[in-house]
C-alpha cells in the first residue's frame, strides 16, 4: 500500500550558510518539508533556487518573525511539526570594552528573537497536540571563555530559559531540546569581524596589546581548523535524532570539547575550571 503519512514540516532559521544550511538539506533528505529562513533577501532567493521554501526572517524585527511564521502556516494549512532556532552571531571582545548597546544588539538576535518566535510557535503545536522545538546552543552555554562574554551571556541565558520551558512543557506533547556544538566548520569567525569592528574600540582599550597580539590575529588571520572541529553535518545528525526519536534527549553534545566542558562543569571546582578555560 502507498505511504499516506503526511509530510512533516520544520522551520529552520539562519540557513544562509553553516549549521542552518546543512540542517535544511539534511532534513529535506529525511523527507521533511523544510522552511529554510534567512535574514537577507538574496540568501532567501538562493535557497528558493535550490528548491526550498525560504521565508525572510530577521530576529531583530518582530514583524519579520510573525510574517515568516504566517507564511509557513499558510503553506502548511496551519500546522508546524518542528522549529530549529539556529541563527546567531558572535561579538568578540573583553567584557570591559563591550558597550551596553552592543550587548543589547546581540541579545536581540541570539536570544530575544528566538523567544518571540518560540512563543508564537507554541500555540500552533499545542493546538495540534505535538511538536519539537530544538535550540542550537553552544559549548559556551556550558562554560565561559575569555573574550567571548557577549556570546557566552546569550547562550547561558538560552540554556536557562530552555531548561525552564522543557519542564513546563511536560505532558503537552511538545518536546524541547538543546543542541550544544563545539567547534564546527562554519563562517562564524569571519562573520564576527563585522560586529567586532562595529562595537569594540580596541585601540583605545586597556588591553590593546592583547587585542593586537592575540585576539585580532585569531580573528583575522586564523586559517587552521580547530583540532576538534567537525563539519556541520555533525549537528544535523543530532538534530535528526532530536526530531525523530520518540524520547528525544534534553541535551545533545557535539564535538569532543563539548563533552569535556560538560564533564569539567560537573567535576571541577570553580577556581580550577577558571584556570582551564582561561588559558
Amino acid at each position: 500500500m502507498p505511504d499516506t503519512q503526511p509530510t512533516k514540516s520544520i522551520l529552520i532559521t539562519g540557513c544562509s550558510t553553516g549549521i542552518g544550511y546543512d540542517a535544511a538539506h539534511g532534513m529535506r533528505a529525511q523527507g521533511w518539508r523544510v522552511f529554510a529562513a534567512c535574514r537577507k533577501p538574496e540568501d532567501c532567493a538562493r535557497l528558493k533556487a535550490e528548491g526550498f521554501d525560504a521565508p525572510l526572517l530577521d530576529y531583530t524585527d518582530e514583524d519579520s518573525i510573525h510574517a515568516a511564521l504566517a507564511e509557513v502556516l499558510a503553506a502548511t494549512g496551519g500546522t508546524l511539526d518542528a522549529l530549529f532556532n539556529n541563527g546567531a552571531y558572535g561579538l568578540p571582545g573583553a567584557v570591559e570594552d563591550l558597550p551596553t548597546e552592543g550587548l543589547r544588539h546581540i541579545f536581540e538576535t541570539n536570544f530575544f528573537g528566538w523567544h518571540t518566535l518560540t512563543r508564537a510557535v507554541i500555540p500552533v503545536m499545542r493546538a495540534q497536540g505535538s511538536g519539537r522545538i530544538v535550540q542550537c546552543s553552544s559549548v559556551l552555554g556550558i562554560v565561559s571563555i575569555p573574550w567571548r562574554g557577549a556570546y557566552n551571556a546569550t547562550k547561558f541565558a538560552l540554556e536557562g530559559l530552555t531548561d525552564t520551558l522543557r519542564i513546563e512543557m511536560r505532558g503537552s506533547g511538545i518536546h524541547i531540546c538543546l543542541i550544544e556544538p563545539g567547534p564546527i566548520k562554519t563562517n562564524f569567525r569571519i562573520n564576527a569581524i563585522t560586529h567586532f569592528e562595529r562595537w569594540i574600540d580596541w585601540e583605545n582599550a586597556a588591553r590593546a596589546t592583547q587585542y593586537r597580539d592575540n585576539l585580532r590575529k585569531r580573528l583575522y588571520e586564523s586559517s587552521k581548523p580547530d583540532r576538534f572541529e567537525l563539519p556541520a553535518k555533525a549537528v544535523t545528525d543530532k538534530l535528526i535524532h532530536a526530531l525523530t526519536h520518540p524520547r528525544p534527549r534534553p541535551r545533545y553534545y557535539v564535538t569532543v570539547p563539548t563533552y569535556m566542558a560538560g564533564l569539567m562543569r560537573r567535576l571541577l571546582p570553580t577556581w580550577a575550571l577558571d584556570r582551564v578555560v582561561g588559558r
